[in-house]
């Protein structure tokens, strides 16, 4: 996400580096240079000059500490600006009620649906609510279906009426079942169109009003940039929604849509997606994404995904085999399992501060862990728990079961004895303090 900006704007505050101070002339030709970069970016003239005007006035009115260069004390200022723009704080869902209910509304093609699927399961764990999906969209046949399918590999019930095409009388009968079944929360999937029109807003709006839901999210494909935005604001001005979902994150990079669309229709994003797996949604943190597109990552993120996998019991056992010397591959492989949940290995690396750039042109995903774990699984189980078994005879048949070479085997086992006398160090804090202490 974000990094053609990114690169954009570390070039332009290169204007301050070596200035002394801060002037009218060196601010007007480095936001001169920010200007470009927001509207390369996509966002709107309107809102990037706005930007530009408030960052101005706010730098011309600071005196700069001899503590703190120019060049630093712009990045802070552009830096709570883009915060402000997008919306400050970070703002939560409704979901109180009896059930509280979502209606999730969107264009076809918007990830609407899949979206659907990911606020229930992300309501489901994070707030350990119960939660039913109502499937409304009775316009693309496919839809149902597709909700169906999700529901599945979420384990939450997906309400249908087969033959039915009216989505008030669906959605008001899944309410009444989620009541009377105790479900907390309804998620409800309307229909889409290819663009706002009047059938559109006209259904829309009768189920609104027909349902009374306690929060309505907008869901918008990001990659869309400026129509994503007007998108927003067409249907704003027809029916008042609560907030916005930017779908599509990941295939990005250039923000505007982020950027404008509080300035343009007032309400707050609330979401990103990023990816298909249902996991892959997030809370917008406006101050974080701030820290990301400026290259300071977002490190509050990246702890956050690493606790929702975090397993205490496994914890307790996995200590309990490092003090016993009892760390076997297959928790290695565990471990790797527990990484994979928490995202794409490029966007977890890039909350790293300054592994963004670093990252830019190279090309990582899961799928690099594909070798590491064929080889592991085509261990005995006692050459996982005993990888010192493991001689020339084994490693060969090992790296012929895996598709792998034997340099590949030989390569991951010294990897392994590596982590393992690490982590095994971390055990004994008297070992750490005389490393500590040789190292000063």
């Amino acid at each position: 996400m974000f990094e053609n900006l990114s690169e954009r704007l570390e070039r332009s505050f290169k204007i301050l580096k070596g200035e002394g101070k801060i002037t009218e002339i060196n601010v007007a030709e480095t936001l001169k240079d920010v200007r470009k970069a927001l509207l390369e970016a996509d966002v709107s003239y309107k809102v990037a000059k706005e930007f530009c005007d408030n960052v101005k006035a706010e730098a011309m009115g600071h005196n700069v500490l001899t503590a703190v260069k120019p060049q630093q004390m712009m990045v802070k200022i552009v830096h709570d600006k883009l915060a402000e723009f997008m919306g400050s704080e970070f703002s939560d869902i409704n979901v109180k009620g009896n059930p509280g209910v979502v209606l999730v509304a969107g264009l076809n093609g918007s990830g609407k649906t899949t979206f659907c699927g990911k606020l229930a399961l992300n309501i489901k764990s994070k707030k350990g609510m119960k939660v039913l999906l109502a499937a409304c969209d009775t316009f693309r046949p496919a839809a149902i279906d597709q909700l169906k399918v999700l529901g599945e590999q979420i384990e939450v019930p997906v309400y249908t009426e087969e033959g039915e095409k009216n989505p008030v009388k669906i959605a008001k009968a899944a309410i009444a079942k989620a009541k009377a079944e105790g479900y907390s929360v309804v998620v409800v999937d309307t229909a889409g169109r290819l663009a706002v029109d009047q059938e559109l807003m006209d259904e829309i709006s009768e189920l609104h009003q027909a349902v009374q839901p306690t929060e309505t999210l907008f869901v918008v494909d990001a990659m869309t940039g400026q129509d994503a935005v007007e998108t927003a604001k067409a249907f704003n001005d027809r029916l008042d929604f609560d907030g916005v979902v930017l779908t599509k994150m990941d295939g990005d990079t250039r923000g505007g849509a982020a950027l404008s669309i509080k300035a343009i229709t007032g309400k707050p994003i609330k979401f990103i997606s990023t990816g298909e797996k249902m996991e892959a949604l997030d809370v917008f943190h406006p101050g974080r994404i701030a820290d990301r597109i400026l290259g300071m990552g977002d490190v509050v993120s990246l702890v956050e995904k690493a606790q929702e996998q975090f397993d205490e019991k496994q914890a307790r056992e996995l200590k309990k085999k490092l003090a016993k010397d009892q760390f076997g591959l297959m928790d290695f492989y565990n471990q790797i399992q527990q990484i994979k949940k928490m995202g794409n290995i490029k966007d977890l690396a890039g909350m790293l501060p300054g592994m963004g750039k670093a990252l830019k042109d190279v090309d990582i995903d899961n799928s690099a862990f594909k070798g590491i774990e064929a080889i592991i699984m085509s261990m005995t189980p006692d050459e996982r728990d005993h990888p010192e078994i493991i001689n020339g005879s084994r490693r060969k048949r090992i790296a012929d079961g895996s598709g792998t070479s034997i340099q590949e085997v030989n390569k991951l086992l010294k990897q392994f004895e590596g982590t393992r006398k690490m982590m095994k160090m971390t055990m004994n804090p008297a070992l750490m303090a005389k490393l500590s202490r040789g190292m000063r």
